[in-house]
């Protein structure tokens, strides 16, 4: 390890150190974490994540609205959900351009996923090889599974590119997979934040949940050659991290992304920010060189 890769392994130490505990910061992962059971942490963390698009605070609304209509316990809830009869109770929910009955088609992909597999892990690990160095071909096939399920007692016509859709994003076109990345920390990786509910995916292989922060960080601590956000940036940021800690690289996710959230990062400032933890290891770019739209955690 260089000199530099010391440091920067040495402040995101620090960083991570301070950022691992449950109310460390404002964060999705606190809808999920009062379930006690893993199955009810399961589903609703694939609603928490799923939903993570745009503020905040306007995510744990619209996710709680979801979570609250199926009761204290969403895993049994969900295994007696029928669309026809259920679909009412989400017909006035929206997520930005996610409707009503894009929730109502979701939460029917993963009620079939439970029928079929028992759960969305043994659903995942059905089309997952764990000798693969990460993630990926995981993510694939998941995805394209999902997608093959049946929409019909959904949508009553399904559409060309259903709203159902933008839950289940591949990396082979290019999309950061950012809320299934997402989804996948919070369930494989334990720690004061992550729950660790599923056991059959090793968390060295996961890649970051690539969002705006993460690609203003990236960029800084020269995480990434690229400049384009997609599965490659998050890809490669991801091999950066294992080399500073190759069985658990994405444990410094979290602290990332909400060092960015919270406003302490000098991206775009000419000397970077006095505020900024990682002053010394970050290299803040000029202005011009923001991406010019990030895809948030999609």
């Amino acid at each position: 390890m260089t000199s530099r890769s010391s440091l920067l392994k040495h402040h995101l130490e620090r960083l991570y150190a301070s950022f691992n505990h449950e109310r460390s910061a404002t964060d999705p992962i606190e809808l999920v974490r009062p379930y006690a059971d893993p199955g009810d942490r399961e589903i609703a963390g694939f609603i928490a994540a799923g939903l993570a698009f745009g503020n905040v605070v306007t995510v744990m609304q619209s996710a709680g609205a979801v979570l609250e209509r199926m009761g204290p316990s969403p895993a049994a809830w969900l295994r007696r959900f029928d669309p026809r009869v259920d679909a009412a109770l989400f017909a006035t929910l929206v997520h930005r351009w996610t409707r009503g009955v894009d929730i109502v088609a979701l939460l029917w992909v993963l009620r079939q996923m439970l029928d079929r597999s028992g759960s969305i892990e043994g659903f995942f690990v059905e089309g997952d090889d764990p000798s693969s160095p990460d993630i990926s071909g995981g993510l694939e096939s998941f995805t394209t599974r999902a997608l093959a399920l049946d929409l019909r007692r959904a949508y009553r016509r399904v559409p060309a590119r259903p709203g159902v859709a933008y839950f289940f994003t591949r990396p082979s076109q290019g999309s950061a997979c950012k809320r299934l990345n997402l989804f996948l920390r919070w369930m494989v990786r334990r720690d004061a934040v992550d729950l660790g509910v599923w056991t059959r995916v090793d968390s060295s292989r996961l890649i970051v949940p690539l969002d705006t922060h993460i690609i203003r960080l990236g960029r800084c601590l020269r995480l990434t050659k690229y400049t384009s956000p997609g599965w490659r940036m998050a890809a490669d940021i991801t091999r950066t991290l294992r080399l500073l800690d190759p069985s658990d690289p994405i444990r410094f996710d979290f602290s990332l992304c909400h060092v960015g959230m919270m406003g302490r990062c000098g991206f775009g400032e000419k000397r970077g920010s006095a505020r900024c933890p990682l002053k010394g290891v970050c290299r803040p770019r000029p202005l011009a060189s923001h991406p010019r739209r990030a895809p948030g955690r999609t």
